[in-house]
């Protein structure tokens, strides 16, 4: 595996190619689709969860479980997404739908501190998505293996570290100091993993051609979506997490 997105493997689109001869193959305007159609899903049920949140001027009671718990149903349809590709069409929309949610109520809990946050990071996400894929598509930036390697080994790192945090966090209580403070550690370490989930975007970008290049069959178009959309999320995630560190030091 040559990408830090599970979903989008060397391996995958290869295996996936080879299953149907003859059958209809995957397109990047087919991918482009479906990534905005997973990408319009995700930004209906976000908006609903960020009205329901504020309805009666003060948050349901489901605010807070969703945001601790709330990511875990996600979690496992990635892995089943992940595992069986096959699974893609299917599982993908609804993939989007609940985590448009979770991003909905993280949405509008970061806007309550800080008002013009959350466009701003929705502005930024796509300001990033467009001009690193401007920068792909024209060969500005095409991924070499120590480049591949480097992000791998960084993102499994980040993701281990956030798992232990989440754990520590919620049930033993533990917070770990400085990094998700407002300290300039905690904001140089936000800056780091907003720049590794950038970086994540030309991974996916370039598996992406290649499953293209490689024949693959037409469901892949929606595996490729999604795995695309996880990118994203975490960086719009990461970008709004940045943001609120900066603007709590003003």
């Amino acid at each position: 595996m040559r990408t830090s997105n599970p979903a989008l493997s060397d391996n995958t689109f290869r295996n996936a190619a080879s299953e149907l001869a003859g059958s209809e193959r995957m397109t990047l305007s087919g991918a482009v689709i479906k990534t905005g159609i997973l990408t319009m899903i995700l930004m209906t049920t976000a908006t609903w969860a960020w009205q329901a949140a504020g309805e009666g001027g003060a948050a349901p009671a489901w605010f807070a479980p969703a945001l601790t718990f709330g990511w875990i149903i996600p979690f496992v349809l990635a892995l089943v997404i992940g595992f069986v590709p096959k699974t893609a069409p299917l599982l993908s929309p609804v993939y989007a739908a609940g985590k448009g949610v979770i991003i909905g109520v993280l949405s509008y809990r970061y806007e309550s501190m800080s008002h013009g946050i959350v466009l701003t990071s929705a502005l930024l996400t796509c300001g990033v998505l467009l001009a690193l894929l401007a920068a792909y598509s024209t060969g500005a930036i095409r991924p070499s293996q120590n480049f591949r390697l480097g992000v791998i080994a960084a993102t499994g790192g980040v993701l281990i570290f956030y798992l232990v945090a989440w754990v520590l966090g919620t049930f033993f209580h533990i917070q770990i100091p400085g990094v998700f403070g407002n300290g300039w550690v905690g904001i140089a370490f936000s800056g780091f993993v907003v720049v590794l989930a950038a970086l994540n975007l030309v991974l996916d970008f370039d598996f992406i051609e290649n499953g293209v290049s490689y024949g693959a069959p037409k469901y892949m178009e929606w595996y490729a979506a999604f795995g695309l959309l996880v990118t994203l999320v975490w960086l719009y995630i990461e970008i709004l997490r940045l943001l609120a560190k900066l603007n709590s030091r003003r």
